[in-house]
């Protein structure tokens, strides 16, 4: 589980006013002095991620930020990196004090109201003033849950572990209860899938990427098998198999080589669709594909990755989509790239967004992505789903989810 990726885990926000002690109770809950305390207002400065198990939960990921009410030299860019926190946040644990209740802790239920993301209330620091009646009354009738700790007293930890835990088994979403699985409702018992995996330059050396480690893994949780070979040995692998398997997963870029290889009674789809139907809205990014006939040369899109990496010559978001976008619409675009946490705010100013699989981003976060997408009438695809359009195969990839595959026709019969 200290392997789970971020994007995996529940992402739970800890919000308040400065100096109320959100990093002494991050502290308190881990059990270790991770985060930097002080009396001073605006220690924390930047969002502080730490991952921790915790149980019967799983893997969850606590996001520590500044004070709302920051008044310091940085704090508009400290604000602005903890508003960005509600992007991503499955659940907001708001730290109070005692009998008071602001602007702020208002600000923070109005927002997350909005949003739909359940708050748990924190009274801290109890041993210095302990809550009223009528404050507890109010903080009931305000968010339903409230807990009250002291975070000098760490003898008290496991009893406001526990409170916790309960808490959050209440309000978080069902799917971090039950995990939606990203393959394993496609597979028969005891079936079994090929997966196609180019080893080229992207690939890091000695081991596989993150959304083919991940799709194995689920394979395996579902009682499944799965075969992995490269896109040269494809065909003398089916070839070589006794009965069919029950899908052919392939990484996107050898999208058109494997559905040439593979016969057409046998399924065929990519890591990315995938991971768009699991983090995502498949039939928003398949309808959102049609958008690329509508494409003309100078027009302005946007290519949008959930991590920071170092670019190789030969990049998929850098220079293959480009050039294959280029090729179809014949002339130049104008293409701009936001990587990691970055996303631009004047996003009407876009044609078409490419997002890549989001394998480093939880769902809420690429759903809130979408939901920005859709306010500014930007229509959004997903990087698999993109590369299968352009190879004209992308019928094909999505013929395993029909849902999907109806959206793209309709959306097409628009154009």
């Amino acid at each position: 589980m200290d392997k789970t990726p971020k994007a995996n885990r529940l992402h739970i926000a800890l919000l308040g006013r400065t100096n109320v002690g959100k990093s002494s109770l991050l502290n308190l809950l881990l059990g270790q002095d991770i985060a930097i305390t002080s009396p001073i207002a605006g220690t924390t400065t930047d969002v502080v991620e730490k991952a921790m198990e915790l149980l019967p939960l799983g893997p969850v990921l606590f996001l520590d930020t500044a004070g709302l009410d920051d008044i310091s030299e940085l704090s508009e860019r400290r604000l602005k990196k903890t508003a960005k926190v509600f992007d991503r946040a499955n659940v907001v644990i708001l730290v109070t004090e005692a009998d008071v209740w602001t602007d702020y802790e208002e600000l923070v239920l109005a927002e997350s109201q909005k949003r739909k993301v359940p708050v748990i209330t924190v009274i801290n620091k109890i041993d210095l003033h302990r809550p009223s009646a009528n404050h507890l009354r109010f903080l009931e009738k305000k968010t339903g849950k409230f807990l009250a700790v002291t975070c000098s007293d760490p003898f008290q930890r496991q009893s406001y572990l526990e409170n916790l835990k309960q808490q959050l088994m209440n309000v978080a979403p069902a799917n971090f209860i039950a995990t939606p699985s990203l393959i394993g409702d496609l597979l028969p018992p005891g079936g079994f899938v090929v997966l196609v995996v180019p080893i080229d330059l992207q690939a890091p050396k000695g081991r596989l990427i993150l959304p083919q480690v991940q799709t194995i893994r689920d394979i395996l949780d579902n009682d499944a098998s799965a075969v992995v070979v490269k896109e040269r040995e494809l065909a003398a692998t089916l070839g070589n198999l006794k009965n069919p398997p029950a899908i052919v997963v392939t990484d996107s870029q050898a999208i058109l080589k494997v559905t040439a290889d593979v016969p057409k009674e046998i399924p065929v789809t990519t890591f990315s669709i995938l991971f768009a139907r699991q983090k995502a809205d498949l039939a928003l990014m398949a309808a959102g594909a049609a958008a690329i006939d509508k494409l003309k040369p100078g027009d302005r899109v946007l290519i949008a990755e959930a991590c920071s990496h170092h670019a190789l010559e030969d990049d998929i978001g850098r220079v293959k989509i480009p050039r294959w976008l280029r090729q179809y619409v014949g002339g130049d675009l104008q293409i701009d790239t936001a990587c990691g946490r970055d996303y631009p705010e004047n996003l009407q100013d876009y044609k078409l967004i490419f997002h890549c699989g989001a394998c480093m981003m939880n769902r809420r976060e690429m759903m809130t992505r979408l939901r920005k997408a859709q306010q500014a009438h930007v229509p959004v695809t997903n990087y698999g789903v993109a590369i299968s359009f352009l190879q004209g195969v992308l019928k094909r990839s999505l013929a395993p989810f029909p849902f999907a595959l109806l959206a793209l026709e309709n959306e097409m019969k628009n154009i």
